[in-house]
């Protein structure tokens, strides 16, 4: 198998040098070429077509947002943002990614070993999700090479059996995605009636970009959409968006359900974790969960989505022609979790409508 092949965009020789180690150190990718700036990226482009771009959005002569609409109406190629998580600049990349970037991660920061390590997988992995996006036939992504070793949800909230549940109470939905999820989530939330029962949503997204991703959400919906705080109560016609970098699980008390914000190690690679969600939601809703499972790199919420239909609940995955990548839903579908598989249009009207019998 060919490697992939990556343009790195970026004004700092630092950063640059950065990622090139990171991309280069993985087996199934390399750095073809780097550029300072947008206009030297054109120039590299005319001589060689990458399969990915890592993209800066502050950078001399003109800015990574201008360059992403160039490329996406000129020479379509799956481009990664690269931001140094500046919180008073996520509004402009979350635009970004509605511009048409496959995804956004942090810039790699010269911290403990443990950051870099975990920023070189979070790096790695959006690559390999962008060069697979709008892909009909994609690799398995059971062969990938070079990972760490992989936790389960096991690892933030022990496999038990479902707590004993009122026939009365509400109905939960929660959501997991990663790569092209946040349009995905963005269509679902806008088909929402102010009354539709509370969720609670993973998408695979850095620290300091889900506030803004969540505020974004609550100005296009008629739905109340933020992100999660510990203890947060799951109420109707409400979504909560698990904060970035930590672990979201549903928890109840009496007729009540809650959120719980956990730290935790990475589990199937992320933090924060779709199984990790949708074990909890298994485990204290039981048949008062939907689940559903969108568009996204990799196999995270497949087991827990296996768990949910164990205990009850009704679950769905967007399908593969509407998928900008087919792994998550495939591999819930593969393990036996999906009760349905829908095109992303018809998932908000099947959720509301499972929700009602």
């Amino acid at each position: 198998m060919s490697k992939i092949n990556v343009l790195v965009v970026d004004d700092s020789a630092v950063v640059r040098q950065t990622l090139s180690d990171i991309i280069n150190s993985a087996p199934d990718m390399q750095v073809c070429d780097t550029a300072s700036d947008p206009y030297i990226a054109v120039e590299k482009i005319k001589h060689m077509r990458p399969d990915v771009i890592t993209l800066d959005v502050e950078m001399p002569r003109m800015d990574g947002i201008t360059f992403l609409r160039k490329i996406m109406s000129q020479h379509p190629i799956p481009v990664i943002i690269c931001s140094s998580l500046v919180s008073n600049r996520s509004e402009t990349h979350i635009k970004a990614l509605e511009a048409g970037a496959v995804d956004i991660i942090a810039k790699p920061t010269l911290g403990t070993r443990k950051f870099l390590e975990e920023s070189s997988q979070r790096i790695c992995d959006a690559i390999r999700g962008a060069a697979q996006a709008q892909i009909s036939k994609l690799i398995s992504t059971k062969n990938s090479h070079g990972r760490s070793e992989k936790l389960t949800a096991d690892a933030v909230i022990a496999a038990s059996k479902t707590l004993a549940m009122s026939e009365t109470t509400d109905k939960i939905i929660v959501i997991g995605a990663s790569t092209g999820g946040t349009e995905a989530i963005r269509q679902v939330l806008e088909q929402m009636p102010r009354n539709c029962p509370a969720i609670a949503i993973v998408q695979h997204m850095p620290e300091g970009f889900t506030r803004s991703f969540a505020d974004r959400l609550n100005s296009l919906c008629d739905i109340n959409v933020k992100e999660a705080e510990n203890g947060d109560s799951l109420l109707k016609g409400h979504a909560l968006i698990a904060p970035g970098n930590r672990h979201l699980l549903i928890k109840r008390s009496g007729a009540r359900y809650y959120v719980e914000i956990k730290d935790g190690p990475l589990v199937s690679r992320h933090r924060p974790s779709v199984d990790v969600l949708f074990r909890s939601a298994a485990r204290y809703a039981g048949k008062n969960a939907l689940g559903a499972i969108l568009t996204g790199m990799g196999d995270d919420g497949a087991v827990g989505m296996l768990e949910m239909r164990e205990s009850g609940a009704w679950t769905c995955g967007q399908d593969e022609a509407s998928s900008v990548v087919y792994g998550m839903p495939k591999e819930a579908l593969i393990k036996g979790g999906v009760v349905s598989q829908l095109p992303l249009s018809h998932i908000a009207a099947a959720l509301i409508r499972e929700s009602s019998r």
